[in-house]
């Protein structure tokens, strides 16, 4: 066998397969309706790809899906679906609301004359990954950085050294792990040593 015939005798390789996924849920369109977000999504397929829209939204299509359903089945199900996703709404409402009300504190903290540590809290509420945070610091500024609890039970980052306007500015910068915190809800504190 010559080397053109071995090179026209190899099977083809099949290219990927392109899926589409929804910007509403991320899930591919055929799977939107377990989400809890049905009516935007089907505003967003309609919009964006009117094809894939009529195949699973018209009016055939959901008769087909629906033909062995009684109409008091078909009208439950479409208020259940009413029902999941305005409280999905108003859970990702109140979430944002929660996250927009948290305070990040960053402390500095007095331990000797010129020894300080610097403790942040209140990461944790704009999803930060703790550790990860404090992993970042530690490479950052080569130093010990740890995540404990605090004296009310919340977990914070706690910093050797003097680093609190360096922190603040890598949160305002949203270095790495430390995206999504707004600047307005970041506050420096200074915190002395009491005299004994």
């Amino acid at each position: 066998m010559s080397a053109e015939q071995a090179t026209t005798a190899a099977p083809q390789p099949k290219p990927p397969v392109q899926v589409l996924y929804c910007e509403v849920c991320t899930f591919p369109p055929e799977y939107c309706e377990f989400g809890s977000r049905l009516s935007k999504c089907k505003e967003w397929l309609k919009s964006e790809h009117p094809d894939l829209y009529d195949r699973y939204y018209s009016e055939e299509a959901l008769q087909s899906k629906l033909g062995t359903m009684s109409l008091e089945q078909q009208t439950k199900l479409e208020q259940e679906a009413a029902k999941k996703e305005a409280k999905a709404e108003a859970k990702a409402d109140a979430k944002m609301k929660k996250k927009m009300s948290s305070q990040v504190q960053i402390k500095r903290i007095q331990r000797q004359k010129n020894k300080y540590v610097t403790a942040i809290h209140g990461l944790e509420a704009f999803d930060i990954d703790l550790k990860k945070a404090a992993k970042l610091f530690a490479q950052t500024f080569a130093t010990g950085a740890s995540v404990t609890k605090n004296a009310q039970g919340l977990d914070e980052i706690v910093v050797q050294g003097d680093v609190s306007d360096e922190v603040f500015d890598m949160i305002r910068e949203e270095k790495g792990v430390l995206k999504g915190v707004p600047e307005s809800n970041v506050e420096l504190i200074e915190e002395k040593k009491k005299k004994s």
